[in-house]
């Protein structure tokens, strides 16, 4: 493809930005930046960050010029050289071996009724520490980090291995400050997620279910690659239902009039969408530019490294009114939460069916007068992944 370069707008540099700033709320940020350009080179993260929808949605649709194979990837350290930092043809093999494991046939004939029975377990845990309780902490962890043990194959595993798992490898993911400690953190699980895998898999050849280790196993799959990709699974199939839970039940309850509406009308899949488009579990991911090129009116080098921030994009008042606010009656429009094109997130149906059509309908018919706790604040973080830290709630 050749692009013309003539004319093209340098990028500017956003060197007042800082991670701990971004950590804590990068909303304010993305709305400073982007009416002064798609893109801004941002020193602290040594990175690109392209916080437009239309530029966004440009790179996922081209990976000609903005390929996932980044150089020097945070994620390939943390998790290994996974399907999702790869391009096609490579890509699209791995991507097919997971089959049917994640679709909406396996849901609704294996796995919806994992989701129903392990609500209902820790909807019991959550009522049994009593009103004050966190709803993160008590119940959508450990629900999220059961469905995906279960439908991964970890027999061998607790869900409160697949919690630790998950965040110390996300955090190694997102480690733009390269802190040691979370490195050391993140090579622990990514050892132990080796051996596990590396039990799983005989055991499997003889056992076979409907889990997706056991589809891998019988699979001409080079071992790396399977141990690289449930790693990245293990990251993004946790904390994206987790977060997108946590962060709707915060969202109505800020919201009375909205939730009276969702009940009413068990809009739940309304509040679900308008959630991960106002906060998306999976905020940033990386792209690097194959040339010289040209996005959305600015020159972007060989070799950029880009965060296509779909955080940013997904509250770009170019393409959603009022954009800021949590609005369950917005015109649904197309967001960018779960990403797109050939790497559209394989775990988006596990992410609804799990979320919309178990948890969010039982949380709120078995806690009647379920509220935010007035003496505990709910806190939220992160800007690679964001999602509620903390949500004490009240109930009765």
């Amino acid at each position: 493809m050749t692009v013309e370069l003539t004319g093209a707008r340098p990028v500017p540099v956003a060197d007042w930005v800082t991670i701990a700033d971004l950590y804590r709320d990068p909303y304010p940020i993305y709305q400073r930046l982007r009416p002064e350009s798609p893109v801004h080179w941002v020193p602290a993260v040594n990175r690109y960050l392209v916080v437009r929808y239309a530029a966004c949605h440009e790179i996922e649709q081209d990976q000609e010029r903005f390929s996932a194979n980044e150089t020097g990837s945070l994620m390939k350290r943390a998790m290994g050289h996974s399907m999702l930092r790869k391009d096609d043809p490579e890509h699209d093999v791995e991507r097919r071996s997971y089959g049917g494991v994640l679709r909406p046939k396996a849901i609704k004939q294996h796995w919806q009724a994992v989701f129903e029975e392990n609500a209902e377990t820790y909807l019991r845990r959550f009522l049994d520490a009593g009103p004050g309780a966190d709803l993160i902490e008590h119940f959508a962890a450990p629900y999220a980090a059961e469905n995906l043990r279960r439908i991964l194959g970890f027999r061998n595993a607790t869900q409160e291995d697949l919690q630790r798992w998950s965040q110390t490898l996300i955090d190694g993911t997102g480690n733009y400050g390269d802190d040691p400690e979370v490195w050391a953190k993140a090579e622990r699980s990514y050892r132990e997620v080796d051996e596990a895998i590396d039990e799983m898999l005989p055991y499997l050849r003889e056992h076979p279910d409907a889990s997706l280790l056991s589809g891998l196993s019988g699979l001409p799959i080079p071992l790396e690659a399977v141990r690289a990709n449930l790693k990245m699974t293990i990251g993004g199939g946790l904390n994206e239902p987790r977060d997108a839970l946590g962060t709707t039940v915060w969202a109505l309850l800020r919201h009375p009039d909205q939730l009276a509406s969702v009940l009413d009308g068990g809009r739940w899949s309304d509040a679900f969408e308008e959630s991960i488009r106002w906060v998306a579990p999976i905020s940033m991911y990386p792209r690097e530019a194959t040339a010289d090129t040209v996005l959305d009116g600015v020159l972007v080098p060989r070799g950029a490294r880009l965060g296509v921030v779909v955080a940013a994009a997904n509250r770009d008042p170019e393409v959603f009114a009022d954009p800021e606010s949590y609005d369950v009656d917005r015109p649904r429009q197309p967001h960018l939460a779960f990403g797109g094109g050939n790497h559209f997130c394989a775990g988006a149906w596990v992410a609804r069916a799990s979320v919309v059509g178990v948890a969010l309908p039982k949380l709120f018919a078995e806690l009647p007068g379920l509220r935010l706790d007035p003496d505990a604040p709910a806190v939220a973080g992160g800007w690679v992944f964001r999602g509620m830290l903390r949500l004490p709630v009240r109930w009765g």
